[in-house]
């Protein structure tokens, strides 16, 4: 019986070494290697619907010779409804690294699953702090009036990217993309949740009242916030997660990203929670012409939260049906009054 045991114990071990041979061969084939020595892999925080894994790295002969870190990013377990794969964002991130913005060099691409598991693709590791409390905790007045103009005009690169002018076909028709259709898959979500949210039923209704003219489509990021970005010392060092990215209005983004949903310890500072809004839009003018009046984004910003609100319920009712209980989800559920009364106070709907 014990020796049933022993060759069970090692049977997940010998599996995992298989899937490092595997994957030292890859790289060594990759990067033109004579030999390649993954010395240390572990998976870093974050990532709730990918997951990252730096990999630390002995290269023998070759470009890359020498020691490097890289990391893996894979699909995690559960996927989520409306992410890209990983080899489509592999492609976003290769055509915003050719456009200038200051993202992880991306290296390679590995759709063979049985590889390591899932896809997954190559990049290069860059240092810094992502976590939104840390970078938003210890600023003074205006914040950090450098990193949020570097984020404004990264975040104006990415817009500078036309359907035209990128091979992204699998992002869809940039014709099919319109306000209504946001807000009619908006309204989509509650209605398959069956739940009763007047609040959010008025948001719907008001940017349905109030929607804006439209303007040229472009590459978004769908996810351009504090919390996805890497900064070190005041810079910015790479723009993160573009498992969201997809045509749409520029404002989109810049009402994501200014929403006070995504401010964490510094709610009066307009630009991400890290500066001024001024500071941010000077910083986005420097690479694009877009001039973004107030009452256009109040109305972007009503829409960012309104989205982040249906997510909140969605991900509560995840955790209320039993079909996934986590803590982390029903805290995030709680956050729906808060998003309700910022809708409220955005929309004119809360007296003061």
């Amino acid at each position: 019986m014990s020796g049933l045991n022993a060759a069970a114990a090692t049977k997940p071990q010998a599996e995992e070494q298989l899937k490092k041979n595997q994957l030292e061969a890859f790289l060594c084939r990759q990067a033109g290697a004579q030999r390649v020595s993954v010395e240390h892999q572990q998976r870093l925080s974050g990532g709730a619907i990918q997951e990252n894994w730096l990999l630390d790295v002995n290269v023998e002969g070759g470009a890359h010779a020498g020691r490097q870190r890289w990391v893996l990013r894979s699909d995690a377990q559960s996927v989520v409804q409306g992410s890209l794969s990983r080899a489509e964002e592999f492609a976003v991130l290769s055509a915003v690294h050719q456009a200038g913005v200051k993202v992880p060099r991306p290296l390679w691409l590995c759709d063979d699953t049985a590889m390591h598991g899932r896809a997954f693709f190559i990049m290069q590791w860059v240092s810094g702090i992502t976590a939104g409390h840390r970078l938003t905790g210890q600023l003074g007045a205006e914040g950090d009036p450098q990193l949020v103009a570097e984020l404004g005009a990264n975040l104006a690169r990415i817009h500078r990217i036309a359907p035209a002018q990128a091979r992204l076909e699998f992002l869809g028709d940039p014709r099919q993309v319109s306000v209504q259709a946001t807000i009619d898959a908006q309204r989509g979500v509650l209605d398959r949740l069956e739940v009763n949210e007047p609040v959010l039923e008025w948001a719907l209704r008001w940017c349905e009242s109030h929607s804006p003219d439209s303007t040229d489509l472009c590459l978004l990021h769908g996810d351009f916030r504090t919390g996805n970005y890497l900064a070190e010392a005041g810079r910015l060092q790479a723009v993160l997660d573009w498992e969201f990215t997809g045509w749409g209005d520029p404002r989109q983004d810049i009402g994501w990203f200014t929403a006070r949903c995504w401010r964490f310890a510094r709610p009066d500072l307009e630009g991400g929670g890290i500066g001024t809004l001024e500071h941010f839009l000077r910083g986005y003018r420097e690479v694009s012409p877009l001039v973004i009046e107030r009452d256009e984004l109040v109305f972007w910003q009503v829409m960012a939260t309104l989205r982040w609100a249906v997510i909140a319920q969605q991900q509560a009712q995840r955790h209320l049906s039993g079909e996934e209980p986590s803590l982390e989800l029903a805290l995030t559920g709680r956050l729906i009054p808060e998003l309700e009364q910022d809708l409220l106070r955005l929309t004119g709907g809360l007296r003061r």
